[in-house]
């Protein structure tokens, strides 16, 4: 092997490695048994979803893993394998892809990394089944915005009240 192949080579590995550094979290699973059309609809879940979804070679994967202290990915990586990578949302690639192969009965999951860390396909399942991050957002926003409801709610009916008293002494007074 030229010097130039090895040169690609050790690019794209350098590549793998800073999108591994970058996801907040990623999963990895065997694609066998997928058409054509069944693959083009998960990327395009993956794509509406904000995942980057790609086929690596696991030799490729195993470098950059090792170059990130995660040696544990090397028993996952068997077979053809693809990396769904979250970068803004790290339960997003889980999601999708557990949807999928519940939907699908084909395909199946490997493994993934959150935080730094490999983790196996029950805790996929955990992550999938949390609120996405504009579910959680939109909770702790209804749950900020309830005490502040809550006091303009109770300031109003002060104002009312005293507004009554007001009106009930004047009433008073003119009788």
């Amino acid at each position: 092997m030229g010097d130039k192949a090895i040169e690609v080579k050790k690019q794209i590995v350098l590549e793998i490695k800073e999108k591994m550094e970058k996801a907040q979290g990623m999963v990895f699973y065997d694609y066998r048994g997928l058409t054509v059309a069944e693959v083009s609809e998960l990327r395009n879940q993956f794509r509406d979803a904000g995942v980057e979804y790609t086929v690596l070679k696991n030799s490729m994967l195993k470098r950059a893993a090792d170059m990130l202290d995660l040696s544990d990915l090397d028993e996952h990586l068997i077979g053809p394998t693809a990396v769904a990578f979250g970068f803004e949302d790290p339960v997003a690639p889980a999601k999708v892809l557990v949807e999928y192969v519940k939907k699908l009965k084909k395909t199946e999951i490997k493994t993934g990394v959150l935080d730094g860390r490999v983790i196996g396909v029950s805790e996929i399942n955990s992550l999938a089944a949390l609120p996405s991050r504009d579910q959680l957002l939109g909770m702790l926003a209804g749950t900020l915005n309830a005490p502040i409801t809550g006091l303009a709610r109770s300031l109003s009916g002060i104002i009312c009240n005293l507004g009554y008293a007001l009106n009930a002494v004047k009433e008073q007074k003119e009788a």
